[in-house]
């Protein structure tokens, strides 16, 4: 079987899948087009997010058995049309669901300490503690949105906190030891932490709105390591503004695009709600950094590895 790499990752992947026999072929610049002229080639490919498998590139790879990306989700391929083709989607949320866990639960104990602004501070010969008293994440309810391998791993990453931890999923029964599932109802009664662990959906796109927003009983802290657009970036300043939310972590946004390139690169105007998340000292932005790790590139591509070998070896 020969398989195409449009995206550049970890060398185990192709060095353990020419080890089990594939034969594997790498461009990385070759525009969308110029891979549809030869797609018919091959009999998978694997990318990250270099741009969007639709149904028109699907009907050019008129020998595709798989497509892999690397990454948790698959919203970047035209899955329905796909699976109508027999295509097997392979995607690797268990990749770096633990380096998204870590880095939910970092910017929570950042924002509760006022580090980044404590930091700034700092180097700018301010000395203000009082300024920056934190706050201790102990004996407060951390609310989860979307309980699969993202959120049981964030879920697992507050075993060492005496918190309550509540999850809403779709899916019925999805309850363990580190999170109590329940009703929206009652996680908008209960939540003091909110942090999503949605893939983006139809059913999740603005998902996070004023409406939304509101229905919370107590003011909250927001995290965001999911996909941007679920959340409206304009609702959530409002919050912010009047304290409805006391803080956001925010590693995605709603201006990302779905390649994820440079939303400041030269010519870009940013929009007036980033441009207010910008000033305001009590968010914390990353640039989609959250399963970026060193260890989550290799687990990645090696969750992969195993996806395509139990399929076809």
């Amino acid at each position: 079987m020969k398989i195409l790499h449009l995206d550049n990752n970890h060398p185990i992947l192709i060095n353990q899948l020419r080890e089990l026999g594939f034969d594997n072929e790498e461009d990385y610049t070759s525009s969308k087009e110029e891979i549809e002229t030869k797609i018919s080639s091959y009999n998978g490919i694997i990318i990250r997010s270099r741009f969007e498998i639709d149904k028109a590139f699907i009907d050019k790879g008129t020998n595709l058995k798989f497509i892999g990306r690397i990454g948790a989700g698959l919203e970047s391929i035209d899955t329905t049309y796909a699976l109508q083709k027999g295509i097997k989607l392979f995607s690797a949320p268990e990749g770096n669901r633990n380096a998204v866990g870590e880095h939910a639960l970092g910017m929570i104990l950042s924002l509760f300490n006022k580090l980044n602004a404590a930091d700034s501070e700092v180097r700018q010969g301010k000395w203000l503690r009082e300024k920056n008293r934190g706050i201790e994440l102990d004996l407060k309810t951390v609310g989860i949105i979307g309980y699969g391998n993202m959120g049981r791993a964030f879920a697992r990453k507050l075993r060492g906190f005496d918190v309550e931890v509540i999850c809403y999923d779709i899916k019925e029964d999805v309850e363990n030891s580190d999170a109590t599932q329940v009703t929206l109802e009652e996680l908008f009664e209960k939540t003091d932490v909110l942090s999503i662990h949605t893939p983006w959906t139809p059913q999740t796109d603005k998902m996070i709105d004023a409406k939304f927003i509101n229905k919370f009983k107590k003011k909250f802290w927001f995290i965001n390591t999911a996909r941007g657009k679920s959340v409206v970036t304009e609702d959530l300043v409002a919050a912010l503004k009047t304290g409805k939310i006391i803080g956001a972590g925010l590693d995605v946004l709603e201006y990302e695009k779905s390649s994820f390139e440079n939303l400041f690169n030269k010519g870009n105007e940013i929009p007036k709600p980033l441009h207010e998340l910008l000033e305001m000292d009590n968010v914390i932005l990353s640039p989609h950094i959250a399963g970026w790790t060193i260890e989550s590139k290799e687990k990645l591509a090696q969750t992969i590895v195993h996806k395509i070998k139990a399929e076809f070896c």
